[in-house]
């Protein structure tokens, strides 16, 4: 039998693991003695037995002769896991102290809950703006779209730049110009709300350089079961710091009987903020964390190279779909759920409405930020501790958990616009069943990506999943429920009933991008053992990028070799 029936022709054959992009060391013994040695032009490798074509199979389709410790080693098991290193060797590998790997995991977490809760501010005090700028349901969604638009498209520009310079002095000039520009967001006179729509936007850059960058530096202090746990602390800090956000801004509005003062909390914060990274914060060598003591050290490839393998990786594509229906539900939710509540208070005769020139009185955006805070916690928490839990017998637990939160989550945030008419308590419960399972994907969408990337272009995945996940999600969807919204209620006589109906219809298509975003991450669960074995064998120096040649072969052709493409040979 011939090397090459012995692989079963090209069945499983993959570009990404030719002999081409193993290490010299690796190459060997692949097919014969001969291989690895210096052969005269034109002759093949080996005898006449030599395989006709000489790439490796699949990582995960089965033996390859004489790679000892590559996955399907002629007579030798597939290899296991990465050995996970443990406290003394992370302090070895990171020059980190655990205490102050932790430490560095708290200032992150703190700037992201300051981020988020800067985010949500405006939604707090949004029936006010609402009525100092004279603006209706569209304009009021306007103004997270061009944050989030701003935000968008500078993510891809710091996730290049956290990829190749110190991401400590990144995310402190960008911190320190989000602070500023926001404490000068709250003087803006009424008469001028294309300001404030400006205001908002270069806000984005303080946020696009912090969200790109921090879970990479959690990524190069630790690994496995440490890094999940970290990674759902720091992502506690969505949910808590959204709620804090509405919380802030309409008990500092009461407290001090202007909304402009609910936009001036946050930059102070944010100076302590730039204190905390400039002091506190070191940079890890990346992806050291992951490779064996023996592996040549990770290089940058070029930004077009990262965008080609970022596309060819089912996982990270589908993943950051799934986590766009994520966005979508909750940029809609952030922005519209306390104007929705205190619409349907007024249709049920709870409240009176809100009318010109009056503060808006209600409790719901407090009762909307304690829902928040305290679903988020727990979302996130269960699960990461569901997954973790379901990986020991299933390694597509992490997709799955996510599609069955999002799924889950779809009939009871359809539930609860429904009931809002009849009973706001039933609302809310609903609101909290949803939301909780809503917050499970956080953390995991996160490691999901960690692990099926390579660390020298994890900055770009993130900056690209942000900008697919708002380009598609929250930075259109406030403005399309608004938008949606005003367009109901013109076909409908003026009344506080079509404001509630029209808003309530208009935010059921949350529910349907739901179930979408379910379906894309089952689909991740499909790819996802392959890509992350992909990752870990470049990590260890197993495995070399596929290049622009890998489509093709070497074939004898008129005694000398040729390299001609795959696509050519008949088998």
């Amino acid at each position: 039998m011939t090397g090459f029936e012995q692989h079963g022709g090209c069945r499983g054959a993959a570009p990404g693991l030719s002999d081409s992009n193993l290490l010299p060391s690796q190459v060997g013994s692949s097919v014969g003695p001969e291989r690895g040695r210096a052969r005269p032009p034109g002759t093949m490798a080996g005898s006449d037995t030599a395989p006709f074509l000489s790439q490796a199979d699949d990582p995960d389709d089965g033996p390859v002769p004489g790679n000892p410790g590559l996955p399907g080693s002629m007579g030798n098991p597939k290899s296991e896991e990465p050995e996970v290193p443990d406290q003394e060797g992370l302090q070895r590998i990171t020059g980190l102290s655990p205490g102050h790997s932790a430490l560095i995991v708290a200032v992150l977490c703190y700037i992201n809950l300051l981020n988020y809760m800067d985010r949500f501010t405006v939604a707090g005090v949004l029936p006010d703006i609402e009525q100092f700028f004279n603006i209706g349901d569209s304009s009021s969604g306007l103004i997270q779209t061009v944050f989030i638009s701003s935000y968008m498209v500078l993510a891809p520009v710091f996730g290049y730049l956290g990829d190749r310079y110190n991401r400590k002095y990144l995310m402190c000039g960008g911190i320190a110009f989000w602070s500023l520009v926001t404490l000068g967001s709250s003087f803006i006179p009424g008469e001028h709300f294309w300001l404030l729509l400006l205001t908002r936007g270069l806000v984005g850059v303080g946020e696009a350089s912090y969200s790109t960058i921090a879970p990479t530096l959690i990524a190069d202090l630790f690994v496995a079961d440490q890094r999940s746990r970290m990674l759902s602390i720091f992502y506690f800090a969505i949910p808590v710091g959204s709620g804090l956000g509405y919380i802030a801004g309409s008990k500092v509005k009461d407290m001090a009987g202007d909304w402009h003062w609910a936009l001036r909390v946050t930059p102070g914060l944010g100076v302590v903020a730039v204190l905390l990274l400039f002091l506190v914060v070191r940079e890890p060598p990346r992806g050291a964390v992951e490779r064996h003591s023996d592996s040549p050290p990770l290089n940058p490839t070029s930004w077009w190279a990262d965008l080609r393998a970022l596309a060819r990786n089912p996982s990270f594509v589908l993943s950051s779909l799934g986590f766009t229906a994520v966005a979508f539900v909750t940029g809609s939710l952030a922005l519209w759920a306390p104007a929705f509540l205190l619409r349907s208070r007024v249709v049920l005769g709870e409240t009176p409405p809100c009318l010109p020139g009056d503060s808006c009185s209600s409790s719901d955006s407090l009762i909307f930020g304690l829902i928040t805070c305290l679903t988020g916690v727990l979302g996130v928490g269960l699960g990461v501790e569901i997954s973790r839990r379901l990986r020991h017998s299933n390694p597509r637990a992490d997709p799955l958990v996510c599609a069955a939160g999002l799924l889950g989550s779809a009939p009871f945030l359809f539930l609860s616009l429904a009931c809002a008419r009849g009973s706001i308590v039933a609302t809310y419960i609903f609101i909290f069943i949803g939301e909780t399972l809503l917050s499970m994907n956080w953390a995991i969408v996160a490691d999901i990506l960690l692990y099926v990337v390579i660390p020298t272009r994890r900055s770009t995945a993130e900056a690209f999943q942000i900008v697919l996940s708002h380009l598609l999600g929250d930075a259109g969807s406030p403005y399309l429920i608004g938008l949606i919204s005003d367009r109901l209620r013109r076909n409908w006589p003026p009344s506080f009933l079509s404001e509630f109906r029209a808003l309530q219809f208009s935010l059921m298509l949350c529910a349907f991008v739901g179930a979408l975003g379910g379906a894309a991450f089952l689909g991740t669960a499909i790819f996802i053992e392959g890509d992350r074995r992909r990752a870990q064998l470049h990590v260890q120096g197993l495995l070399h990028e596929a290049g622009p040649t890998d489509d093709q072969i070497v074939v004898p052709q008129r005694g000398r070799s040729t390299r001609v493409p795959v696509a050519s040979v008949l088998i």
